[in-house]
């Protein structure tokens, strides 16, 4: 086991890789998926919406690498896989649940500024 801290302000250092892991769009709400219990492949898909096969199953791939979820392969016929939280999962919830709330509580603010800069530039163009 590793006992280090990093420093994320440096460019060489791991944390930053955690921060991209934790930071994508999916991650966060598998990770929000995965907080009532156990799912399956087509379960998260259907609960995150908008995700496409191919990058459900890469980022699962990851988050196990990671060990933030763990994958049990069950010997039934038909094949059943379901994905859980390991106990590290589960320590990103509070935050990942924070950053959620915030996005949800000031989009409406940050499209707002979106739309404001888009017009400041193209009436800077026009000028």
């Amino acid at each position: 086991m590793f006992d280090w801290e990093g420093d994320a302000f440096d460019p060489d250092c791991p944390t930053r890789i955690v921060l991209d892991r934790i930071g994508d769009k999916w991650t966060v709400l598998i990770i929000e998926t995965l907080e009532a219990g156990p799912r399956r492949f087509n379960e998260i898909r259907l609960a995150v919406g908008g995700i496409t096969p191919k990058v459900l199953t890469s980022t699962l791939r990851s988050l196990v690498a990671d060990g933030l979820i763990a994958r049990e392969a069950f010997a039934e016929v038909p094949p059943r896989v379901e994905y859980r939280l390991t106990d590290l999962g589960r320590s990103l919830l509070e935050p990942v649940a924070a950053l959620r709330r915030w996005a949800e509580l000031n989009v409406a603010r940050i499209e707002h500024n979106r739309e404001a800069a888009e017009v400041a530039a193209e009436t800077a163009l026009l000028s």
